[in-house]
Formats: structure tokens, C-alpha cells, sequence
């Protein structure tokens, strides 16, 4: 294994062609003889000569010492921006976000958009997640989630970003008085199509009609609002979802109507991972972070 001591002495040596010329461009003191103790070592590891002596205190190298140099020379030449960019928290990378599909098409796009603008070098990887992805978080599968929490648990940390509303969902097909608020009273006997992954959000749309005395006689089940709407716009039944979007969902076949009461609002996270040392990419994410 070759040491990275003796490649530091060969960077400067092959850099400034000289033992001398190499020990007084090194980043912290050294003599020469200990840059030339570097070097001899590295080809004695090797078993090849790196460089060739051409003049009182120059050397070039051979091409074994060319091989090697255009190897390393790209690492050395790049640390001094890297340690600038680690010191002052301005590192590209990648962020990897876990969020319902929802979240996804209706409150991502701008806030990434903004990212993008002023941040090219930070790369997003977007998951869709049927259920709040808290465990990707905790394992280090995901750096971030977006997606309502009923409540955050203590080892995250979890700033609101924004909040969905309730909305009656039906098939458009003429009916009278569809003008919201309404309540889901004259759907009752109706099919009701829930949530099935979700267990949480399923108890929601059930207490909710609970509410209105409204107890379902048939239910279908769904994994995402998406699929739900799809089975509200065949005329399979009616739901209640919640929306980020202020007239609720706009999908062909389905009207959005408001509820009467409860007029409930959910209040949408990003959370992370609470670590000793904050992630910069999460940070300049937070800072361009759509206000609640």
C-alpha cells in the first residue's frame, strides 16, 4: 500500500521539478532532504525510478513518474478549493428526499426550482413514499422527508413548510347543488374509497365521516390520493383527501368540494435526521424553504 506521505513529496517534487523548489512549496515546513527521503521511498516501494536528473537542480519525470503524476495530480490540485468549500459550508453533493406523491407534483417543483438556481451543484434525488419514510431517515437511506407527521419524533428535527386541507372528492357528473362547503351526507351509501397502506390517514377519512354520521357500506382501497382519484374519476365512488392546492385536486372526471366542518388543516414537514454536525446541503435547502 502506498503511503500518502510519500505521494505528497512526489506531487511537489514532479510539480516544481526540484527537491529544493518542492520543499518551499510545501503547504507546511519540511527540509529537502525530507522531501527527497519521500521520494526514494515511494520508488523503492515501486520498484521503478520516477524521475530523471537533467540539470544541477532539476528533475522531469520518466514515464512510469507520468503515470502516476497524472493519477494523483487532479486530488492535490483540488484540495485547496475543497478545504475552502468544507470550511465555509458552500459543498455540492447530493440530497436524497422521500415524500408522498402529492408533495411530489404540487409542492417540490418551485421550491427545487429555486435550489437549482442558486445552487446547480447540489444534486436531488426524489423517492415516492406511500407512507411518511421516517425509517429511510433513521437507516441514512434518505436525508430528507417531506409529508405530514402527526408528530415529529425526537430524534428528528422538522420545520413546517407548508399545510393541506380536507376536500369531498367525486365523480363530475351532473348532480344538484354541487357548490361547496358541503359534507359527504348525500354520498353515504355510496362506495367510500380509502386509504390502505396508510393506516393513519385511513383513520382520518373514516373519523372524519364519523363526524357527519356517515358510516360506509362498501370501502375500496387505494395506496396514494392519485390512485384514489383515479377510482373517484371511473365513477367507482367518492373519498375525502387532503390538498395543498387551494380549490383542492384538479384531475378530469372529479370535482373538489370543501368541507363544511371540520374545517381541518394539516400542517406539512420537512424532516431530517438530528446530528452533531449539520448537513450544508440541507441547510441551503431549508434556505430556500417555502414559508408556512
Amino acid at each position: 500500500m502506498i503511503q500518502l506521505q510519500r505521494l505528497e513529496g512526489f506531487y511537489w517534487v514532479a510539480r516544481c521539478e526540484g527537491y529544493a523548489r518542492a520543499a518551499r512549496a510545501f503547504p507546511y515546513p519540511i527540509t529537502q532532504p525530507g522531501v527527497h527521503q519521500q521520494v526514494r521511498r515511494l520508488e523503492a516501494e515501486l520498484g521503478v525510478r520516477l524521475f530523471e536528473r537533467i540539470g544541477k537542480d532539476r528533475v522531469v519525470l520518466t514515464p512510469q513518474g507520468r503515470i502516476l503524476y497524472d493519477a494523483i495530480a487532479p486530488f492535490y490540485e483540488a484540495l485547496p478549493a475543497l478545504e475552502r468549500s468544507l470550511r465555509s459550508g458552500e459543498i455540492g453533493g447530493r440530497l436524497r428526499i422521500h415524500a408522498s406523491g402529492h408533495v411530489l407534483r404540487h409542492l417540490l417543483p418551485p421550491w427545487l426550482r429555486r435550489l437549482r438556481g442558486q445552487r446547480p451543484d447540489i444534486e436531488v434525488a426524489l423517492f415516492e413514499a406511500k407512507t411518511p419514510a421516517v425509517a429511510a431517515l433513521r437507516s441514512g437511506e434518505a436525508e430528507l422527508l417531506v409529508d405530514h407527521l402527526p408528530e415529529v419524533p425526537s430524534d428528528l428535527e422538522a420545520r413546517q413548510v407548508g399545510k393541506t386541507r380536507a376536500f369531498l372528492v367525486v365523480p363530475s357528473i351532473p348532480r344538484p347543488q354541487l357548490k361547496g362547503p358541503v359534507t359527504p351526507v348525500p354520498w353515504r351509501d355510496e362506495p367510500f374509497i380509502a386509504y390502505s397502506s396508510d393506516t393513519y390517514l385511513r383513520e382520518l377519512q373514516l373519523a372524519a365521516l364519523a363526524h357527519f354520521g356517515v358510516v360506509p357500506r362498501r370501502i375500496y382501497a387505494a395506496d396514494s390520493a392519485e390512485t384514489i382519484l383515479g377510482f373517484v374519476a371511473a365513477g367507482l365512488g367518492y373519498s375525502l383527501l387532503a390538498s395543498v392546492e387551494p380549490r383542492g385536486p384538479r384531475v378530469p372526471g372529479v370535482t373538489a368540494l370543501p368541507l363544511t366542518e371540520p374545517a381541518r388543516q394539516f400542517p406539512l414537514y420537512v424532516a431530517w435526521r438530528r446530528t452533531p454536525q449539520p448537513n450544508p446541503l440541507i441547510a441551503a435547502l431549508l434556505a430556500l424553504a417555502p414559508s408556512s
